[in-house]
């Protein structure tokens, strides 16, 4: 899956280098490769040892400026090993979790006479905790791949802009568990989970889907999830779930829209945790098809409480075109 990304990212970025940069994005300009690079050097970073089973993926151009010691790598650059150890202790801290609620809230129980035996709620507490008990070894191997990352000098991003200024460690890190568990809107999610994937679909897939002149909507968003669902697997349950995550991320934005457009705070605030709230049901409710794959399972555990993840958004959405919040007037222009 990482040697797919990296293929089709190497092979756009050449043929970007080949155009005008005039009418290209920034992220175009930023990768695009000017000349072709070397067997050795494709080789080099398509089976590049740190990320080659999990990830993170990142752009050739950044390769090749560590390996030629180039860019932020020209002069000397400060010791990973602190940043090297907090990852190897977070990846530690995320399999003991994983090992200690896997046998609690094993997958299995979807398919057992017992959990169709529960109560509504008792069903959707299952739910919530299936799908947060599976994170935990996503959180696992993500960052002991970012503490090879980091090791290796690779990880490096360069200075803070804070005075004195700190060593930024942020190519390789491609999960912010805090920011996952307490994620205050599903918008929020593609920047903490699988930050790499999530930046390469948006600068590959997700902007050269928006025509010139136009503003993005829910059908760039549905083609992008959709390439995500094929990239995993033509398994039922990805295609549902990556469906499913596109309606819960613009149900998500309408609420955020009234959230912006009433000055109550008391009011404010109730929404946002309504937000909150609708992130932590939708997200587990739909990582269910994530995790079973199975098209029936998929269906038969949505139906276990009555679809309450694809029904909210979808109201969402449609309350959304009815109730459109007041734009702000823009600030007028002192003459």
């Amino acid at each position: 899956m990482v040697l797919t990304l990296k293929v089709i990212s190497c092979a756009i970025n050449y043929s970007d280098g080949i155009l005008k940069e005039e009418g290209l994005r920034e992220s175009q300009k930023k990768y695009r490769l000017t000349k072709l690079p070397s067997l050795i050097e494709y080789f080099g970073y398509c089976l590049c040892w740190g990320s080659h089973f999990a990830g993170p993926v990142y752009e050739m151009k950044d390769y090749l400026d560590w390996t030629e010691r180039k860019g932020i790598w020209a002069s000397s650059t400060p010791s990973p090993l602190l940043p090297t150890l907090r990852a190897i202790v977070q990846a530690g801290i995320c399999m003991g979790l994983y090992l200690y609620l896997s046998p609690k809230f094993p997958l299995s129980r979807f398919s057992e006479p017992l959990y169709y035996e529960w109560g509504f709620w008792h069903r959707l507490f299952y739910q919530y905790m299936s799908g947060f008990t599976a994170r935990w070894k996503y959180y696992f191997i993500w960052s002991i791949s970012e503490a090879a990352i980091i090791i290796s000098g690779l990880g490096f991003t360069g200075w803070s802009a804070s005075s004195p200024p700190k060593a930024k460690w942020d190519r390789s890190k491609n999960v912010d568990v805090l920011g996952v568990e307490l994620a205050g809107s599903a918008v929020q999610l593609p920047l903490v989970w699988n930050v790499q994937v999530s930046t390469w679909l948006r600068y590959y897939v997700y902007e050269r889907l928006i025509q010139k002149g136009k503003k993005p909507g829910f059908l760039q968003l549905l083609g992008t999830q959709t390439v995500s669902a094929i990239w995993h697997g033509l398994y039922p349950g990805y295609i549902i779930f990556f469906v499913q995550s596109a309606l819960m991320i613009n149900g998500s934005r309408v609420i955020y829209r009234w959230q912006q457009a009433v000055s109550n705070s008391v009011l404010r605030s109730i929404l946002a945790f309504l937000n909150f709230a609708y992130t932590l049901l939708v997200l587990n409710y739909s990582c269910i098809g994530f995790q079973v794959l199975s098209f029936k399972e998929t269906l038969a555990s949505y139906q276990s409480v009555y679809y309450v993840g694809t029904i909210v958004p979808i109201v969402c959405l449609l309350l959304g075109n009815v109730f459109k919040p007041a734009r702000k007037p823009k600030a007028q222009k002192a003459e």
